[in-house]
Order: structure tokens, then C-alpha cells, then sequence
């Protein structure tokens, strides 16, 4: 929580780690660290999206300004199964590396970076292709045609859109001096 707002114990929140605003009116949060002598657990009572990257929202138990200054600085958690079902399409620190898999060319890699844009993010993967020896670098949009499934553990199976051209390729080598890679 980044301030406090208004008489009525508003509070301005802003996503960590470049997850999209994920507070919802109903949304069960605990407070960390929390407070000594007061409540741990609120439930989201009012949220304004018009606030930039940041949502303004009212918590039960949380009447005034003083209430909310209070607030200002922790963090507030909610339980995994509350959050939306795509929340690990935007989790970057967990996507990072990650290895993903295209079933109809056979191909496997990973995700080497990540666009964060205002429609939709782009990942940045680097694909590996043994049957003709290279690998390949893509800048896939993370949108239903494209990603299939994010599993909680294992590989992310996508499909490449047809005619989505490389931005780089070159020869698997087997040096590991050159990291299997010759540019």
C-alpha cells in the first residue's frame, strides 16, 4: 500500500513484480507484517481502477485516514485460489527461464524475457531445434491462440502463429565454451 486517501480510510495499492491490479470488491487480504493489537484479515469493501498502475480500495475495519495511514508501506496477501486463473501468465519472476514446448513443431526452449504492454505481454523465447541444428529466437504474444497452458510446474505449451518469423537464428554447436551457441 502506497498511501492513504480520502476521510474513509481509503488506501492506494500498486502490484508487485509486474502483476497486473488484482484487488476485486469481496477479495480476502491479510495485512503484512501485521498490525499488534488490530485485525490481520480485511476483505476488499470498494476498489477505483482509475488511479494509474495503482487501484484505491476500502477495507473492512478501516474507517478513517488514520486507519489507512497505518496501512501505509505493508503488503497485503491474498490466498492463491481467490486470484484469477490467468495470474501466472503475469508472474515474471516465475516465468523467467522457464521452459516451454510447441507441439506441432516438436520444439522445446525457454522464456528469456518479457514484455510487459498495455494490451498484452510479449515473451521473448528462444526455441531449439535439433532435427535441423539451430535454435531460434520469437517474440510471442501472451494471448489465449498462443500460450495453450501454464501448469503450475513442468513445461508452458504454446503454438507459434503460422508465419511468425524468427528474429534470430543460429547453429547449435557443441563447444561449451560457446554456450551451444554461434551467432
Amino acid at each position: 500500500m502506497v498511501k492513504a486517501h480520502g476521510r474513509n480510510g481509503e488506501v492506494v495499492t500498486v502490484s508487485v513484480h509486474g502483476l497486473p491490479p488484482l484487488m476485486r470488491e469481496g477479495l480476502r487480504v491479510a495485512v503484512v507484517p501485521p498490525p499488534l493489537k488490530e485485525e490481520r484479515w480485511h476483505t476488499v469493501t470498494s476498489v477505483d481502477n482509475g488511479w494509474g498502475a495503482g487501484q484505491l480500495i476500502g477495507l473492512s475495519g478501516v474507517r478513517d485516514i488514520a486507519a489507512a495511514q497505518a496501512l501505509v508501506g505493508k503488503l497485503l496477501l491474498a490466498c492463491r485460489d481467490d486470484l484469477p486463473e490467468d495470474v501466472a501468465l503475469h508472474d515474471v519472476d516465475a516465468l523467467m527461464g522457464r521452459e516451454v514446448y510447441e507441439e506441432e513443431r516438436d520444439l522445446s526452449g525457454t522464456i528469456d524475457e518479457i514484455l510487459v504492454g498495455p494490451a498484452n505481454d510479449v515473451w521473448g523465447i528462444t526455441m531449439r531445434d535439433e532435427r535441423r541444428g539451430v535454435c531460434e529466437t520469437y517474440l510471442i504474444p501472451v494471448i489465449d491462440e498462443v500460450i495453450r497452458e501454464v501448469p503450475p510446474t513442468g513445461a508452458v505449451r504454446i503454438r507459434i502463429p503460422e508465419g511468425l518469423e524468427s528474429e534470430k537464428t543460429w547453429q547449435i554447436e557443441a563447444s561449451p565454451e560457446t554456450g551451444g551457441r554461434r551467432g
